[in-house]
């Protein structure tokens, strides 16, 4: 049985400067541009093998261990038909290669961490199959031009899965083009290597699936929030003044704009109706802890050490220089207790709980055991990797490897 494969991981993005609202629901074009930074695929991402074959007579998904048929998925059957569009034309222009877009396809995916919990799980599941189904279907991928390109057809899966096409740091642009979508793409600001001393750590407030998804809460947004009208007219400057601080290196305004904007966003949120509340009690405690940390440094006349941002959930991520990090893990434990003893992956040591001297302890009150369930540092990393037939998710026999 003649069969073609190809494997593919691809990295979380977490946004600086979000997305929120469409202006077409249909082509996912969004009412502002965004930024977020590229995590690193080492401790976050989703890998996925896409297979076609002749014999195959549906269009099957498993994610996860769960089977899902891409046709009955508009998302996923969007997603799929922009790429068998791709293959075509290079099938005209290659007459002599097999004509496979017309075949039916299986793919597998899974992520390494807590699915559709406000990590970003859709955008990196959908950045990690149109890659792979790029490579399953032999077009171009080594050019930034080329994987703006492929953006293009990420984003129709899931808009901010057109960033995670790149690594680094990463602009979706908005565009113009009403009709048909075609300049609304990701470009990178910066790659992961510009900026290396930038870190990340998540905590993991719920890993549970949240209550008002991302794409029903802002269609509610965009028909009832007034907020939302004041911050498209103002997201462009804070884009212009963030790229300005990234290429820069300033973390201090890099840092200030990036809370600024999550503290926008979650308004819009409850500006909604009915309101939407994506942090919760856990998500504020850590923004008053993370903000009196930042409250003693520029007393003693320092700048900003450490910038929060929280997507749609109540998961924080925690962005500061590698040299802050020790401190800004300690602190978080203090507060936060967790299960298991943490031991960070880059200072290869347990770390306990402590704040600097001069913090306010009475800004936060510790909370139990397990109210943070996780804590995950990383960095800013690279964009979507091809892997070997030795990391396919389907055995030779193109049964998936659940559980393996």
């Amino acid at each position: 049985m003649s069969f073609k494969q190809a494997t593919a991981s691809a990295p979380v993005n977490i946004a600086c400067i979000k997305y929120w609202g469409k202006r077409d629901q249909s082509l996912i074009l969004p009412s502002n541009s965004s930024l977020s930074v590229t995590l690193s695929q080492d401790h976050l991402c989703s890998t996925t093998t896409s297979r076609t074959c002749a014999a195959y007579e549906e269009n099957l998904l498993w994610l996860n261990g769960k089977q899902v048929k891409i046709d009955e998925d508009k998302r996923l059957s969007t997603c799929l038909r922009a790429m068998r569009k791709q293959r075509e034309q290079f099938e005209t222009t290659h007459p002599n290669e097999p004509k496979i877009s017309q075949w039916k396809v299986h793919i597998c995916s899974e992520n390494n961490f807590p699915t559709a919990a406000g990590l970003a799980s859709s955008a990196s599941g959908f950045a990690a199959l149109v890659y792979s189904l790029a490579n399953l279907y032999d077009l171009p991928v080594s050019q930034p031009t080329d994987r703006s390109e492929l953006s293009l057809s990420a984003r129709q899966g899931s808009g901010s899965a057109c960033r995670s096409l790149f690594g680094g740091f990463v602009e979706w642009q908005m565009g113009k083009d009403d009709h048909h979508g075609s300049d609304s793409r990701a470009v990178q600001v910066a790659d992961h290597t510009f900026w290396p001393e930038m870190h990340a750590l998540i905590c993991i407030v719920s890993d549970d699936k949240k209550g008002t998804s991302s794409t029903a809460g802002m269609q509610r947004t965009v028909e009832t929030s007034a907020l939302f009208q004041y911050r498209i007219q103002h997201v462009e400057e804070q884009l212009a003044d963030i790229k300005k601080a990234i290429l820069a290196k300033d973390f201090d305004a890099f840092a200030a704009i990036t809370m600024r904007d999550s503290n926008q966003f979650h308004a819009v949120a409850l500006d909604t109706d009915p309101p939407i509340f994506y942090m919760n009690d856990v998500s504020r405690a850590i923004i008053a802890v993370v903000t009196e940390y930042n409250r003693v440094s520029i007393s003693a006349g320092g700048k900003l050490k450490a910038a929060y941002t929280f997507d749609a959930g109540p998961n924080a991520v925690i962005y500061a220089p590698e040299e802050n990090m020790k401190e800004i893990i300690s602190m978080i434990i203090q507060y936060f207790p967790q299960t298991e003893p943490f031991k960070d992956p880059f200072l290869n040591e347990v770390l306990e709980g402590g704040v600097v001297p001069g913090f306010n302890t009475a800004v936060a009150k510790p909370h139990e055991v397990g109210a943070v369930k996780g804590l995950i540092h990383t960095c800013i990393g690279d964009g979507p990797r091809i892997l070997g037939d030795e990391q396919a998710l389907f055995d030779s026999q193109g049964n998936p490897r659940l559980g393996q």
